[in-house]
């Protein structure tokens, strides 16, 4: 497996394949928060899922894929400092915050900053066009977040340190995207960084949920949290794992923006799963965010 992407990275295979597999992490990404959101406490929620694709994985990493060489373990510690206080800011966003805010301007703020770390890092520039359709998407992403904040914000005296919360966490999005793509093509065997990443990260987490349910009075039943872990674990596997090899294959920049059409995909949720309302001012701005996509896809 391993040496089909060193012979499709770069190539024009693997700017196609890079492409499928970004917006493969926006679907994926959506129905992960929708499982986050759920009607367990969100700090517990996300300790099971973490829980789920560490335990998933670890046989995978002992058995299947060869053990990190020296100079990828402290890569892989990096990544786990970076994507736990990543979670920690998103829990916090969200608590201060309502989530069809705050998730749009993290998943706003975050491309952005990947593309300038992508130039500073791996010297990736964007075409004149491209940049318009940057501008296109953060438009339809940020004015979905000031509609809601409008039409359906409920905690309006805690926005303030929703939104400082919210642009950090967007921070970290494009630290982890970024470090991350660093740390796959820094790897060897690009699956070892892949699998033994689920495993370091998925070890903090957990413990943290743990002590959070000891300390409730009214203590989540562990089967269905348990069960939802597991789901919402595969899932991630699959999403994170997609973003990681498109940005493997192609440039680390695009793969960041388009992955951030899981803002559609979220609304589409929403609207046909969870039967919330969506009308034809949201329609225009996911409309928006599609275009913005397109634009930075065609403009390559």
């Amino acid at each position: 497996m391993a040496e089909w992407v060193y012979a499709v990275e770069g190539t024009e295979t693997g700017h196609s394949i890079a492409l499928v597999l970004a917006l493969l992490a926006a679907f994926l990404h959506a129905v992960f928060g929708a499982l986050q959101k759920g009607r367990h406490d969100p700090w517990l929620s996300r300790g099971a899922m973490d829980f789920g694709y560490a335990t998933i994985m670890l046989p995978v990493a002992i058995l299947l894929v060869p053990v990190p060489e020296p100079a990828l373990w402290p890569i892989l510690f990096g990544a786990w400092v970076i994507h736990t206080l990543y979670k920690v800011l998103q829990g916090y966003a969200y608590v201060k915050g309502a989530y069809t805010v705050v998730y749009p301007v993290v998943r706003g703020t975050g491309p952005l900053f990947t593309v300038f770390g992508a130039y500073l890092i791996f010297g990736e520039t964007f075409s004149a066009i491209q940049w318009m359709g940057v501008v296109v998407l953060l438009c339809g992403i940020f004015g979905l977040a000031a509609y809601n904040f409008v039409f359906l914000e409920s905690n309006r005296e805690t926005f303030g340190p929703a939104l400082v919360f919210a642009i950090a966490t967007g921070f970290f999005v494009a630290l982890y995207t970024t470090y991350d793509a660093y740390g796959i093509r820094a790897a060897e065997n690009p699956f070892t960084f892949l699998v033994w990443f689920f495993v370091v990260d998925g070890v903090t987490f957990p413990v943290v949920a743990a002590i959070r349910w000891r300390g409730m009075q009214d203590r989540a039943s562990l089967g269905p949290l348990v069960l939802r872990g597991y789901i919402g674990g595969f899932v991630a596997i699959l999403s994170f794992g997609s973003i990681m090899l498109a940005t493997r294959l192609d440039k680390v920049g695009e793969a960041a923006i388009l992955r951030e059409t899981s803002v559609v995909f979220a609304a589409l949720i929403g609207w046909l799963v969870l039967k919330e309302k969506v009308g034809p001012r949201r329609i225009m701005l996911m409309w928006l965010i599609a275009l913005g996509a397109v634009i930075v896809e065609l403009g390559g």
